[in-house]
């Protein structure tokens, strides 16, 4: 299933501290030096990679995308011009065939480690959109979405049962090894005629690709005109901020009521974040709270936000069969 870790609250509340952890000032990238202040994003990719090393080796695999809803629009934060420069690039979010949500053209970046990815978290943080106002020096006009997605190989002989004992983990290391390359993962793959022999097309049938996604969103922080003080452009953008999180509260109250329609559409934060916050998905929202007093409006608010999300009831996720190959096949 996917998961989802989003921080939730108004403008200068702690939301990219929360995510990202202290920040440098010169150039808004995040330190890891402090292993105490280190936030939910680098924290989450160590855990992940601490898991997967305890798997066989080639079994999984990592890719990162790093993107920001800004102005309702998708920018790819990771994408390159011709001279490999990163610059942002807009996308678009589509619903497929199946009902999952989808960006097209968006950069994915084969990782191997946590500090890959943290490299190219802070490569989308030079490019974030950021605005000055009365409340907070260096608020975020976007929302940042750094999604990690996981591919595991399965296998299932004709029986059905799964490879989870030592010498049917160490059979399947080899066919991966042979099936899947590491070019393959970077995008650099072949045509599998001209690099496996008959018995590895053999085994690769019988090979499943599970993708799960991590998401790990800093959101733009909710604000009162009249307390920021901000015009113009940074007034454009606060209008657009608060409609997405107005649009994600409503979803999270269809979810919580049971409608038979979400309106993740209403939304690109919300059509983006689709698969992360619906079906089986776990979602945890963590709240924001400014301990000011003239911020109390504000923060009933975020208490409210807060309470909706609560309310929603899922039954226990269930780990859904890998079909099984025919004998016929």
């Amino acid at each position: 299933y996917n998961v989802c870790i989003m921080a939730y609250g108004q403008t200068g509340s702690g939301k990219t501290y929360t995510m990202l952890g202290p920040q440098l000032e010169e150039n808004f990238t995040f330190s890891t030096e402090d292993e105490s202040e280190l936030g939910i994003i680098p924290r989450a990719t160590q855990e992940v990679f601490r898991l997967i090393s305890e798997k066989p080796p080639g079994s999984y695999w990592v890719e990162v995308s790093v993107v920001e809803v800004y102005n309702n629009d998708i920018f790819d934060l990771l994408a390159k011009d011709s001279c490999g420069k990163v610059f942002g690039v807009k996308r678009d979010v589509v619903t497929t065939r199946e009902g999952k949500s989808d960006v097209p053209l968006l950069t994915h970046e084969t990782v191997e480690n946590a500090s890959e990815v943290l490299y190219l978290v802070n490569k989308g943080l030079q490019l974030r959109v950021r605005h000055p106002t009365l409340v907070h020096a260096h608020s975020s006009r976007s929302h940042l979405v750094v999604t990690l997605t996981i591919t595991t190989i399965v296998s299932e002989d004709i029986f059905g049962t799964s490879w989870e004992d030592e010498q049917t983990s160490q059979r399947l290391n080899k066919e991966v090894s042979c099936t899947f390359p590491q070019k393959m993962r970077d995008d650099k793959s072949t045509s599998s005629s001209r690099t496996s022999s008959p018995a590895q097309l053999e085994a690769t049938e019988k090979l499943k690709q599970v993708k799960t996604s991590l998401q790990l969103v800093d959101l733009a922080g909710s604000e009162c005109v009249s307390m920021s003080g901000v015009t113009g452009a940074a007034l454009r953008e606060t209008s657009f901020i608060n409609r997405s999180l107005s649009a994600l509260a409503d979803v999270l109250g269809a979810i919580a009521e049971q409608r038979s329609h979400v309106p993740y559409r209403n939304s690109k934060l919300t059509h983006l974040l689709q698969d992360s916050i619906g079906g089986d998905a776990k979602l945890l929202v963590m709240l924001c709270i400014s301990p000011h007093q003239k911020y109390l409006t504000e923060s009933m608010q975020s208490l409210g936000f807060g309470t909706r999300a609560r309310q929603v009831q899922r039954g226990q996720v269930k780990k859904k069969n890998i079909p099984m190959q025919s004998k016929a096949k």
